[in-house]
């Protein structure tokens, strides 16, 4: 039981170092608790733990990329940044939808890690609202185990989540500067295709 449950927990924190693409956690909780029959109260505790772990780290590894953006994407990611520090209000209200949300996190956790945001309050705000949806989903398992075979199975393939993800991703490269209108596909998100930085917005 110890092994599965450790097993269970070491592919959470792997799935959460993902950017995109990556299983829900839920549904990965979901077929350990249903296949290996683990204990619903360590399995969500450990899983909220190790996702909001893998996140962090997602954040971390994305600031560390900083450096390496041109001064035109630094200058958008300065103007994003001073957005949410101007309505504090509606930026805390936000974080409260998305630590509720089974939304993919992955995205706005290499966002937040871009923009130095503080990443203690966003890991915090995830593993609590991760701690609730997570028990909901085992809970709701452990009541109908033989239908939520199915269900698990359609959250791994779903083509609604992977182009929810994609979206997302989207959303992150307009911010960043990559996508723009008019632009063609030689420009970089990460500077231009010589290596040097880019003048100017």
């Amino acid at each position: 039981m110890t092994g599965e449950l450790a097993i269970a927990l070491g592919v959470v924190f792997l799935v959460n170092l993902l950017p995109a693409f990556g299983p829900p956690t839920w549904a990965v909780l979901v077929f350990f608790s249903i296949d290996y029959d683990l204990p619903a109260v360590p399995l969500v505790l450990g899983g909220a733990l190790a996702a909001a772990g893998g996140r962090y780290l997602l954040a971390r590894g994305a600031r560390k990329l900083r450096p390496r953006l041109s001064a035109a994407r630094l200058h958008r990611l300065g103007r994003a940044e001073a957005a949410l520090r101007a309505d504090r209000a509606r930026t805390a209200a936000g974080l409260g939808l998305f630590a509720l949300s089974p939304v993919p996190s992955g995205q706005l956790f290499t966002a937040a890690g871009l923009m130095k945001v503080p990443l203690l309050p966003l890991t915090a705000a995830f593993f609590a609202g991760r701690l609730v949806s997570y028990s909901i989903y085992v809970s709701v398992a452990s009541l109908a185990e033989r239908s939520l075979g199915d269900v698990v199975v359609d959250a791994l393939t779903s083509p609604l989540g992977l182009a929810l993800q994609l979206a997302m991703l989207v959303a992150l490269g307009v911010l960043l500067g990559g996508v723009r209108p008019g632009e063609g596909p030689s420009r970089k998100l990460w500077g231009s295709a010589d290596g040097k930085a880019e003048r100017g917005p």
